[in-house]
C-alpha cells in the first residue's frame, strides 16, 4: 500500500469520527464507540 493512500484513509476516518461525535453529543457513548472501532481496526490491520 502506498503511504499517500494510508494517510488519506486515516484522515478520512478521523473526519468520520469527528462527524459521529458531533451527532452523538454523549461522551460515554463516544468512548464506547471509539474503543470498539479501535479494536475492530486493530483486528483488521493485524489480520
Amino acid at each position: 500500500m502506498d503511504i499517500k493512500k494510508v494517510i488519506g484513509l486515516i484522515s478520512f476516518f478521523i473526519a468520520i469520527g469527528m462527524l459521529l461525535m458531533v451527532v452523538v453529543n454523549n461522551r460515554f457513548i463516544g468512548l464506547i464507540m471509539m474503543a470498539l472501532l479501535m479494536f475492530v481496526g486493530y483486528y483488521c490491520f493485524t489480520d
